[in-house]
């Protein structure tokens, strides 16, 4: 099934997806509202429902920035040559990146794979794009530490906004040394992720906390025996790690 990228249709995913956070939100605004309206003598709590609704509306301007405007799915931040043989695309349960990713390395093998597991990754803002967007029929299903992918065979491996969905540590861990395995000495591995700092706390507020620093990032492919070899800031509130192996490794 095409995906075919419409105005909006990066804010108004996730208004779709996060549906129930908006309705409880709107809820909560409204009743605060009433509760000052109905207490004329205090004023100040007419700021209430303006707290409320500031950082609702900061985050989907910035969201709107980041998947509607910003060109991030143009994918021009992406290198290619005519040398790949074979690019493999990683998500979890939500794919928005392979029919592009194809019609960049039109020449190359593409292999998708999902490692979406209802049973670890239970945010039904998943479970509802997963919905939306069936998987492309190629799709392979696989766990996060076990990758079917033959040793040091892919040319560059892409992770877009799907490896902070694995949530334990340890699982986490044994993904990255999974994408150390597969990938050719002298290939890219890309991860592109938003990151818990300050421009995603200003961002999503706490909702930045379901990131992971730049610093844990590059501990765990430092341990996989991978070395950065570029970091893009695509926006301030997205980057793009690109690491490698060495020709001496594994």
């Amino acid at each position: 099934m095409a995906i075919r990228r419409t105005p909006c249709q990066g804010v108004l995913n996730i208004i779709r997806f996060n549906w129930h956070f908006y309705v409880i939100s709107l809820i909560a605004v409204i009743l605060t509202t009433m509760a000052a309206a109905y207490f004329k003598g205090f004023p100040v709590l007419y700021l209430i429902p303006g707290l409320l609704l500031a950082p609702i509306i900061t985050s989907l301007l910035i969201s709107f920035y980041i998947y509607d405007l910003s060109g991030l799915y143009h994918l021009n931040w992406i290198n290619n040559t005519t040398a790949e043989r074979l690019i493999v695309n990683i998500h979890a349960g939500f794919d928005e990146t392979s029919l592009l990713l194809g019609n960049k390395y039109k020449h190359a093998e593409l292999r998708i794979i999902d490692f979406y597991d209802p049973q670890k990754h239970t945010e039904v803002s998943i479970k509802r794009a997963r919905k939306a967007y069936p998987l492309l029929p190629q799709t392979i299903p696989a766990d996060a530490d076990k990758l079917p992918i033959e040793d040091a065979s892919a040319d560059k491996i892409f992770v877009i906004f799907s490896a902070h969905e694995i949530r334990d540590e340890v699982e986490r861990a044994d993904f990255i040394k999974e994408l150390a395995r597969s990938i050719k000495p002298g290939g890219e591995i890309y991860l592109t992720e938003h990151l818990r700092d300050t421009a995603n706390f200003i961002a999503y507020n706490i909702g930045f906390l379901h990131f992971y620093t730049k610093k844990s990032w590059l501990e765990l492919f430092s341990k996989a025996d991978l070395r950065l070899k570029q970091e893009m800031k695509l926006t301030p509130f997205i980057s793009t790690f690109i690491f490698s192996k060495d020709d001496n490794s594994f």
